[in-house]
């Protein structure tokens, strides 16, 4: 076998690498290099040299799945990847669900598949970034105080994230139900940031009208719902999972969308009494590319729906399998042969 380039490539393998999740989990990355890689994802997506269309949906009739198709590329490291997730047991709990997800990325310059991957651990550190990423940008100047709702995957890691791009913060605060999941908050942000804290509150709505900045990350059965009148004038509210109220959307000075056209299809649930969603005023590769403003006006309550792109994930998936190429990891298979 011919070894790698530097961008993990073989010049004449067509043999595909699968790197699964015990592949991937031993590889060390830093949260302010994921940080980096997810906004030039964002930059170039903005910029008009990548591709990201809009994802495809099918689910039975009863709402026992889901599955998503998501294909994208990226014009900066020239690579096409699709995505794929299923989940099953949606009407079950949490530890009942079945979860499968894949990214299978290809070399746009040789025409050479790259590799197969569980994109669990990307999807696990992307979305934090995003709403990281959507924090430093669209929090009110001097905002000091973080409200993370949620204690499942996507909380564990809020926080970290959270203190990479607002160092700043003072009080940091996580609202849940699940001890494991709390103990798991703590271990996360002692394991990134051992000098700090965080307090777990029971009472939401008072801890949502101190934070300057909230994060939903929690499941659809939460009890959590924050509403509009909970917020602080100037707060932002970020939604990632559940936790929020439709009045928080409804009710925002600024709607900021990672994508308008995602947010119609994925959030459904935000509708009001009438099946409707307002109008976004920005997407965010656009406010992290200078061409429109997050905030446009002191003391506004503003509202980002984080549901992700396909981009990102490329992007981090093909760093991921960068590092794990270098260390000769995964398993190589002849598929095409």
């Amino acid at each position: 076998m011919t070894r790698p380039d530097k961008d993990g490539v073989s010049p004449d393998d067509r043999t595909l690498r699968v790197l699964g999740t015990g592949d991937l989990a031993g590889i060390d990355i830093g949260l302010a290099d994921v940080v980096s890689v997810v906004e030039q994802a964002y930059r170039t997506l903005a910029d008009g040299r990548s591709d990201n269309p809009r994802k495809l949906t099918v689910k039975p009739g009863d709402g026992h799945s889901v599955a998503y198709a998501m294909l994208g590329r990226d014009g900066v490291r020239d690579v096409v990847a699709i995505k794929t997730s299923y989940k099953h047991g949606l009407q079950a709990d949490r530890g009942e669900q079945r979860y499968y997800t894949t990214l299978t990325i290809y070399d746009d310059r040789t025409g050479l598949p790259v590799a197969m991957m569980d994109c669990g651990r990307i999807g696990s550190l992307r979305t934090p970034a995003v709403s990281a990423l959507l924090a430093r940008e669209l929090a009110a100047p001097g905002s000091r105080r973080a409200l993370v709702i949620g204690t499942g995957t996507q909380g564990r890691l809020a926080l970290p994230f959270l203190l990479t791009t607002l160092p700043d913060l003072e009080r940091l605060a996580v609202f849940g139900t699940h001890p494991d999941g709390i103990r798991a908050v703590r271990e996360r942000l002692r394991a990134y940031f051992p000098e700090r804290e965080v307090e777990v509150v029971e009472d939401l709505r008072a801890a949502a009208a101190d934070a300057d900045v909230v994060v939903a990350t929690a499941g659809p059965r939460t009890p959590a719902t924050v509403e509009a009148d909970w917020l602080k004038p100037s707060a932002l509210s970020v939604l990632v999972g559940h936790g929020l109220a439709p009045s928080t959307l409804h009710r925002a000075d600024r709607i900021v969308a990672t994508s308008a056209a995602q947010m119609r299809v994925t959030g459904t649930d935000m509708a009001d009494e009438n099946g409707r969603l307002p109008d976004v005023d920005a997407e965010f590769p656009d406010v992290l590319a200078g061409r429109t403003a997050g905030r446009t006006g002191d003391g506004q309550r503003v509202f980002a729906y984080n549901s992700g792109l396909v981009v990102t994930d490329i992007a981090l998936g093909h760093r991921f399998a960068q590092l794990a190429l270098a260390q000769g990891l995964g398993t190589e298979v002849d598929l095409w042969r």
